[in-house]
């Protein structure tokens, strides 16, 4: 199973960075494979318990939904569009409650400089 996909991409052989049609040099996942790193803030990947065939049901889900949104002819579909976009990001579990069962605090979006990840983030090479 593919530990630490995020909707975007999946990992390369190294498992170090997350690749997507641009591949970005600061697209480090973090040593618990919870968090990708981009522009200095975490971003939590999708939940590896999922099969694969799942992962990418709800990732093709969600890159229709982020269609959908550009594509909405008024308020209304777009703000359809979002919610399901929101929705099989919840199922990745990128959003909402955590996948991990140790307890964990949840730093989505967090600058990585204040989280407990601070220190790897510096010292990575």
């Amino acid at each position: 199973m593919d530990r630490g996909r995020g909707a975007g991409g999946s990992m390369n052989s190294s498992l170090d960075v997350v690749q997507s049609p641009t591949t970005r040099a600061d697209y480090t996942c973090t040593p618990d494979r919870r968090y990708f790193v981009v522009r200095g803030r975490l971003w939590r990947l999708s939940n590896p318990a999922l099969d694969e065939q799942t992962h990418q049901r709800l990732v093709n889900e969600l890159m229709a939904a982020k269609r959908a949104v550009q594509d909405g002819k008024d308020s209304v579909q777009r703000i359809t569009a979002r919610l399901k976009a929101d929705a099989a990001k919840r199922a990745l579990g990128e959003r909402g409650p955590v996948w991990w069962t140790d307890g964990a605090p949840d730093y989505h979006r967090c600058l990585v400089m204040n989280t407990p990840y601070s220190s790897w983030f510096t010292q990575r090479d």
